[in-house]
């Protein structure tokens, strides 16, 4: 080619032509709905999920009502401080704060939250074999999570406690289950949860914490727990819901470490399994109560004491293997 000039402007249209090719196909690659509207809504469909979420608490009112929320939710958040060991109001409960277990004062989506609890209740529960309360409820809290002793129903804490509650729910249809209310569901195990392997990965995740010992960690400045204790004289006992195998790996499985959420997990389900099998196989206060579970067929498979309507033992009932066990018993 003899034009000089002619040829260099072949060569920069080239190269133009080149990059331009190169950066659509780096478009269609990283985000395809780019160049597909239609895909980019249907994707956006699928994944779309509302979940519950907690009415705001800077708009309450500054009146008696708001109030009373807003001290029901510091109850919530610094039980400890109010009906704890040394409690200003009682001293009535094991130095936790409902807030360890129900958390973000109970408003984080399968985080054990209150969302649905005011369009729930009053309901029949097989536990009790009766209808409860929401008083009734939070009372169970107290006795079984917090290992203490009931509050008066009429008390100016327990009304409070409610008004925030029923506030929390205040947009739930009567009747309806917020979504994101109690734990996300895992798969039931095909194999006995591994408290051993369980143990090596609570010293590789949960250690720093929740301690060697389980004995949680403290704000100094007033007592109240940052991190629960998770087994020994503080922690819940025995007849506390988490005491169940699969609630106690559901709220692992999507809180725990910390930082994690039901969309981006840390942890495996079988991983949540072991660490729930190794920390329940540790000493806690031991408190039963024998009314639990009037109709023994009603217990669910993974309630760790007998009797039974099976001939399962305990240790089965409380670490597995649950997917067997229920298609043995039909469940």
């Amino acid at each position: 080619m003899n034009d000089p000039v002619r040829f260099f402007r072949i060569v920069i249209v080239i190269f133009a032509v080149v990059l331009l090719l190169g950066f659509v196909i780096l478009l269609l690659r990283y985000n395809p709905a780019i160049f597909n509207k239609s895909e980019e809504v249907e994707t956006a469909k699928i994944g779309e999920v509302n979940y519950w979420k907690a009415p705001d608490s800077s708009k309450l009112t500054k009146d008696e009502i708001g109030n009373q929320i807003r001290y029901g939710r510091d109850l919530i958040t610094r039980t400890s401080y109010y009906l704890g060991p040394h409690g200003t109001i009682a001293q009535i409960s094991n130095g936790m704060n409902c807030q360890n277990c129900h958390l973000d004062a109970g408003t984080k989506p399968f985080g054990n939250n209150y969302g649905s609890v005011a369009s729930l209740y009053p309901k029949f529960r097989e536990r009790s074999g009766s209808i409860e309360t929401i008083p009734k409820r939070i009372n169970d809290c107290l006795q079984r999570s917090l290992n203490g002793s009931p509050l008066d129903s009429l008390s100016t804490e327990m009304k409070a406690i409610v008004s925030y509650i029923t506030w929390l729910g205040k947009d739930v249809p009567k009747g309806e289950k917020a979504r994101g209310s109690g734990f996300a569901d895992i798969k039931w195990l095909d194999r006995p949860a591994d408290s051993l392997a369980g143990r090596s990965l609570y010293l590789q995740k949960c250690l720093i914490c929740h301690g060697l010992n389980g004995e949680g960690q403290k704000i100094s400045s007033d007592g109240n727990y940052v991190y629960p204790p998770l087994w020994g004289d503080h922690s819940f006992n025995t007849g506390a819901g988490l005491f169940r195998i699969s609630n106690f790996s559901k709220y692992i499985r999507t809180n725990m470490p910390l930082g994690s959420t039901y969309k981006n997990p840390v942890l495996t389900e079988e991983e949540a399994w072991d660490i729930a099998a190794y920390v329940l196989s540790l000493p806690r206060p031991d408190k039963k109560f024998k009314k639990d579970w009037p109709k023994i067929e009603t217990k669910p498979v993974d309630h760790p004491f007998g009797p039974y309507a099976d001939k399962f033992s305990e240790r089965e009932h409380k670490y597995g293997p649950f997917k067997e066990m229920l298609e043995k018993i039909g469940k």
